[in-house]
């Protein structure tokens, strides 16, 4: 390490060559660093995915077969009734046999991006609602037991009926004790 002079003066040690990182230095530690420009093209994954799943939907649609079969039936009938020297497929319709393989080798690829796409969504859906009914199950567990504890408690409360006959019964019995005779109301009187 070699000693070296920073903008206020002061001095601090330099790594030698070998010991600095690679890269440029930076500069201030509180922005992030440039992105490089790498070799490879920069895509957004989202936005293919979006439209592989709109190609993978017309391709499953009866529209993209009425469109197919019209093409290769005016392909076909091109190809074997005009002159030999407009015909674009010269040989018995290997062009066009290469046409249908490169469609569907385009075609298959997109289809199983769709398909994962869509698989990762209804995983996600499935998550959501298996946690949706576990919560669900918990709250219904948890209104059980209060439901079972107010049915204790309530087991427990004196109702107005319960009440009403309490008081009858002790009516009766005072009654029967005479409690209250009939002669005292008369002098009180």
């Amino acid at each position: 390490m070699s000693p070296e002079r920073t903008e206020r003066g002061e001095v601090r040690e330099r790594p030698a060559p070998h010991e600095r990182p690679h890269g440029p230095p930076r500069v201030r530690l509180d922005l992030p660093r440039v992105k490089r420009r790498g070799w490879l093209p920069e895509y957004d994954p989202e936005a293919f995915g979006r439209t592989s799943e709109r190609i993978a939907r017309f391709l499953g649609t009866g529209r993209f077969i009425v469109w197919m079969t019209v093409v290769i039936i005016l392909w076909v009938v091109w190809n074997t009734t005009v002159p030999g020297h407009l015909r674009f497929d010269q040989y018995p319709f290997i062009f066009l046999t290469l046409m249908l393989s490169l469609q569907a080798s385009y075609a298959a690829p997109l289809i199983l991006l769709a398909q994962n796409r869509q698989d990762d969504r209804d995983r996600v859906n499935l998550e959501q609602d298996r946690k949706q009914n576990e919560r669900s199950i918990a709250d219904t567990e948890y209104l059980t037991r209060e439901i079972a504890a107010l049915r204790m408690g309530l087991g427990e409360v004196a109702t107005r009926d319960w009440i009403r006959s309490e008081f009858q019964e002790l009516v009766k019995e005072m009654e029967q004790r005479r409690v209250f005779p009939e002669e005292s109301e008369e002098r009180d009187r």
